[in-house]
Order: C-alpha cells, then sequence, then structure tokens
C-alpha cells in the first residue's frame, strides 16, 4: 500500500489517503471510492470469522496480508463495529499484572504505534499517558507489584506519588482532607486512547484489499459440526462450507460456541460509559480510580469520556440506567470537584465476556476446525492489533503461537489460571 496514489492487491484498486490525494481530488472533484466492498454471499470460503469487531477484521486482514489465505468471509449480524468495538472507552494500555498478559498487550500497543502507516488509515492514537490511583496501602501495594512486573518485561511504568500527580492532571483533588486521598498512582506513559471506529475502518479497508469478503446484516444461525470437525456454517443469507470458523463475537461469545457443542467459562455483562459536552481541553492524561470505579480520558473534541465498572448482573441489555449516570458523576466529582457544571450528552452500554480469571480464551476447541477468540471482558479493544496476529498465524497453522499459548482453552480443566482482576482498570 503506498502513502500516494494507490495500490493494488488481489486485484482490487485501492485509492492512497495521502496529502497529495486530498489535494487532486479537490482539484478534480469527484467521490472518493469505498473503502470496503459488498459482495454476493458464496457458498463456500477457506475461512469463515464470526463477529465485525476489530478482532474479526483484523484476523481477516493479517490472515490474507500475512499468510495469503484471501477466500475469507468476515459476517457480522448487523454492521462492522456495531458491537464492543464501537462502545467501548478506547484506552490503550499495557501495564498488565501477569508476565503474559504484559508481554501481550505490550505487543498490541506497539502494533497500534505503527497502525496508521500500516493501513494508510490515521486511527488517531494519541500517547498521553495514563495514571492509576492508589487511594490505600492495599492499591499501593498493587501499584508497586505491576511496576516489577512491568519493568521487568520492558514496559514503562512507575509509581509516582500525589505532587507529580498534580502536575500531570492540575484539576485532580490530591489534597490529604478528601473522602478517598490520592496516595499515589501507576503511572504508563505509553497509554492512552484511540479513535475506535477508524480502527474498525482500517481493518475493514485494509482486509478488503486484500480480497477478504466482508458481510455486514448476515447473522449466523448455526454451525455444522460432523465426526468432531467443523463443515459449514449457517447464515440469514444462506449456508456456507468451510472448514475453519472463528468465533469473535465478544459479548455473544457463548451463544455462537453452543452452536458448535463447544461450552464457554464466560458470563456476559453490561458495561456502561458516558460522555459530556465538549470543553476546552484540559485533561491530558487517562485517570483511573480502582476504588471509586471511574475512569475518565478527553477525547479531541473536548469531550469527556467516562467509564465504569460491569453492571452487577448478568444480561444482554444494552440499555444505560439513572443509577449508573448519578454514581458515576458522584464518583468523578470526588476526583475533579471543578467539572460540577459539566453537563451529560450521552449514555451508552456495551457487552462484556467474562471469564473467571479475567484473562481471554484463544485458540483452538474440542471442535476441530473451530476457533475461538473471545473473554475479552473490558480490555478487549486493546488488544485487537495482537489478537488479529496471533489468531490469524493459529488459523492458518492450526498451531496458536507462543505468545497467547498461556490462554488457550484447556487451562480451566488444567488449572493454569492467568489472573489478570488485579490489573482491571476498575473493581469489578
Amino acid at each position: 500500500m503506498t502513502n500516494n496514489g494507490s495500490s493494488r492487491t488481489n486485484g482490487h484498486r485501492l485509492s492512497g489517503y495521502s496529502a497529495w490525494s486530498l489535494l487532486r481530488h479537490g482539484a478534480v472533484g469527484g467521490t472518493w471510492p469505498r473503502a470496503w466492498r459488498e459482495h454476493d454471499l458464496e457458498s463456500s470460503y477457506d475461512a469463515v470469522i464470526i463477529g465485525g469487531g476489530v478482532h474479526g477484521l483484523a484476523t481477516a486482514y493479517y490472515l490474507a496480508r500475512d499468510h495469503g489465505m484471501r477466500k475469507v468471509a468476515v459476517l457480522d449480524k448487523a454492521y462492522i463495529g456495531s458491537g464492543g468495538s464501537g462502545r467501548n472507552t478506547a484506552i490503550l494500555r499495557s501495564n498488565y499484572l501477569t508476565p503474559e498478559g504484559v508481554r501481550f498487550y505490550d505487543r498490541s500497543v506497539k502494533l497500534y504505534e505503527h497502525l496508521a502507516a500500516d493501513l494508510n488509515y490515521n486511527v488517531m492514537f494519541s500517547q498521553r499517558g495514563h495514571l492509576t490511583l492508589a487511594h490505600n496501602d492495599a492499591s499501593l501495594r498493587t501499584m508497586h507489584w505491576r511496576t516489577e512486573v512491568n519493568k521487568l518485561q520492558g514496559v514503562d511504568s512507575e509509581v509516582i506519588g500525589p505532587d507529580r500527580i498534580k502536575d500531570l492532571v492540575p484539576y485532580l483533588d490530591t489534597s490529604p482532607d478528601t473522602r478517598y486521598p490520592i496516595l499515589g498512582a501507576l503511572y504508563h506513559p505509553p497509554g492512552g486512547i484511540v479513535r475506535h471506529d477508524a480502527v474498525v475502518w482500517g481493518y475493514a479497508r485494509g482486509a478488503d484489499a486484500h480480497g477478504v469478503h466482508i458481510h455486514q446484516q448476515t447473522e449466523v444461525t448455526g454451525i455444522d459440526v460432523s465426526h468432531g470437525r467443523v463443515t459449514g456454517v449457517q447464515t440469514s443469507r444462506g449456508p456456507i462450507s468451510t472448514p475453519v470458523v472463528l468465533n469473535a463475537t465478544a459479548g455473544w461469545a457463548t451463544l455462537i460456541s453452543d452452536m458448535a457443542g463447544v461450552s464457554m467459562p464466560v458470563q456476559t455483562f453490561p458495561l456502561q460509559a458516558a460522555v459530556t459536552e465538549p470543553v476546552r481541553p484540559f485533561l491530558d492524561t487517562v485517570v483511573v480510580s480502582g476504588t471509586l470505579h471511574v475512569y475518565v480520558s478527553q477525547t479531541d473534541r473536548g469531550e469527556l469520556v467516562f467509564g465504569a465498572s460491569v453492571d452487577p448482573f448478568a444480561s444482554y441489555s444494552m440499555r444505560g440506567s439513572l443509577e449508573f449516570t448519578e454514581g458515576i458523576a458522584g464518583h468523578v466529582l470526588e476526583l475533579m470537584p471543578a467539572l460540577h457544571r459539566m453537563k451529560l450528552l450521552r449514555q451508552w452500554a456495551g457487552l462484556c465476556d467474562m471469564t473467571p480469571d479475567y484473562s481471554p480464551i484463544m485458540g483452538p476447541t474440542p471442535v476441530e476446525g473451530f476457533y475461538v477468540d473471545v473473554g475479552w471482558g473490558t480490555y478487549g479493544f486493546k488488544a485487537g492489533p495482537v489478537s488479529g496476529e496471533a489468531m490469524a498465524a493459529t488459523l492458518a497453522t492450526g498451531k496458536p503461537p507462543e505468545i497467547i499459548t498461556a490462554f488457550g482453552l484447556d487451562r480451566f480443566a488444567d488449572g493454569r489460571l492467568v489472573g489478570e482482576k488485579g490489573a482491571a482498570a476498575v473493581g469489578h
């Protein structure tokens, strides 16, 4: 793919985005070509990926680009990015707790750093730093623990005190007289925010250029299994024959896996978020408080984006609640009282597929040819690029790469859990 003009992959001419192409289009007029095409649903594919979010599209992109498997279909029952990929708060970080988790998410951050150039699509990744506040001695000990694990894996993290926190975020109330005084924080400079819809569209555009078929409004209604292996999928638009199926459906993970007769130790919980009116930029870093169950960042347009912990009940509902609004507003004001005059514009919810150890489930299943990339909880968007890269290698070779071997489904039966609860942004 070129940075000016266009490129050709698998017979599809891809218009490159650049300053030159922008000037040329402005001078001669006309419309930009579609970022990805619509295709007729074929009767067979080499691989079918269920879920048109960042994980499914990234897997398709790397599968076609790096492994030459181009007869691939991505299916989504609605539109691409309509699930968790379009409903998250778009925070990226790699300051996790376990060595396996830190290595994995650090690879994802590194891929995000070069993703715009790789896809020729501006994903607006802003590495502005990430602060996880500690309000008591136990939290501060956990921050020191995470710092040492991070440093051993080469990840930039350190514990800082209230004075430096105040320098980074002047609007935070760091006085000792608050209900939850800030004793310190885990500071992670590589963390930041990204434009989630741009990531989805960039991967869709790249996958399409490599010959992948993206089918929206195509619901999977069944998975065909014969003699212990996948033979195809049933959809709302007709059957597809395929030897390889990937379940990358996040909150709907168990519903899809059940179609193949594979049970998943996953529960689905709603996770709510909200956004304020835009104001002049004043918050450079991402601020997280596990004790107060809140995290906040500011977008390039000036809005404040708030998130909290998952709702305390399993559900597939994506409706907002007044209880969430009242709770998160109160906690944000405990951190930054000066925001009391700001107005919330809207709130929404997404679905989180939670595992017992707060780590994902990636790789093969007891059904041959049926693979999963699920169980992401509140961490999924951060892992989009590395998951796509690793799952593409898994689908192409049948063997998971080393970076995801710890996240296999068999770990639950073997007792090899990868406990990441201590690295959750907020309490769950």
